[in-house]
């Protein structure tokens, strides 16, 4: 296949998922009953961000013209091991290796593996190569490079089995909002969905937010009500309840509003269904701390990433801040 083999097999797959055919509506059904967390709704919103975000021809285009890519990359065999936290979380990995001209051998999470298998069968019906290009494995052996991502426990295995070959080794992120105090209704909306989006689960949804002194949560606790149905899905409920156990047990100050629980608490990573928060005098040396700080993926405020869009990456959002195309054009 060439570069533009590969552009046009691409729209081929944006217009199989915009056309909803009846093979497609089973395999998101499947997805949702295989993984709880997975309800109809996040697959949606997932699969609608890869349309119109990635698989966009006029933006796949731009991101290939930036790395001046051509037919005469000499493919390896990249083992991809992607996590399964929310819909298609890998796809971005996947579409990379593919746009390179490399091979791919992927090693899916056992919580997500019904959607891309899915959309790589419909890929190898309409092109024939494609089954060449891509294969799906239980253990990868024998490749000439690795992405992997996944907690900072398994990333020590991963340096083990991978750290002889080129590698990017992802581990624990996750985002955070720097607040005013200022910010509108509709802004304090969007931060929401950042926060609620996935039931909380990506590394780009806020798990921490940093707010002045005085501070008025009541206007945020009323932004998070859009999200109060969360109270009947079973999964998250139980979270809730236990978390909520848990601050009552330590005699702990909370604020709720009935499906959040914010607490104060100086770690950036939060439990499902709690929202951290801290306060701050100088806003600047927050910005300066959280800029070095590693394990930050995104920060969200009115000068950075805009409310609402955490969830939304595009073709140039590298996890990790590792450009995964630079990487593959390396090797």
């Amino acid at each position: 296949m060439n570069l533009q083999n590969r552009i046009d097999v691409l729209q081929d797959l944006k217009n199989y998922i915009a056309s909803n055919s009846e093979s497609w509506q089973i395999a998101k059904s499947r997805a949702a009953v295989q993984n709880g967390w997975f309800t109809p709704v996040f697959i949606e919103l997932a699969v609608n961000n890869i349309t119109s975000l990635l698989l966009n021809k006029e933006k796949l285009q731009q991101w290939v013209a930036h790395y001046h890519l051509d037919d005469n990359i000499k493919g390896k065999n990249i083992g991809i091991v992607m996590a399964g936290n929310i819909p298609l979380v890998g796809f971005h990995d996947f579409l990379c290796v593919f746009i390179s001209g490399h091979k791919q051998t992927i090693k899916l999470s056992e919580k997500d593996n019904v959607l891309l298998k899915h959309l790589v069968e419909k890929l190898c019906e309409w092109n024939e190569a494609c089954a060449s290009q891509i294969v799906f494995a239980d253990m990868l052996k024998g490749c000439d490079a690795y992405i992997a991502t996944g907690s900072n426990n398994t990333a020590r295995y991963f340096q083990e089995y991978f750290g002889k070959y080129p590698n990017i080794i992802r581990r624990n992120r996750t985002s955070v909002a720097l607040l005013t105090g200022n910010e509108t209704a509709a802004e304090l909306d969007k931060l929401a969905d950042d926060i609620h989006l996935y039931f909380g689960l990506g590394c780009r949804n806020v798990t921490q937010i940093f707010v002045p002194k005085n501070y008025d949560f009541v206007p945020l606790l009323r932004a998070f009500d859009k999200y109060k149905y969360f109270e009947d899905h079973n999964k998250y409920k139980n979270n809730y309840d236990y978390q909520l156990s848990i601050a009552l047990l330590n005699n702990e100050f909370y604020m709720t509003n009935g499906s959040i629980l914010l607490i104060e608490n100086d770690s950036i990573f939060s439990a499902i269904s709690q929202l951290h928060y801290s306060f701050y005098t100088d806003a600047a040396a927050v910005k300066k701390a959280l800029a070095a700080n590693n394990e930050v993926q995104c920060i969200v405020n009115s000068s950075n990433i805009a409310f609402g869009q955490a969830q939304q990456p595009g073709l140039f959002d590298y996890p990790d801040g590792v450009d995964t195309m630079a990487f593959l054009l390396s090797l």
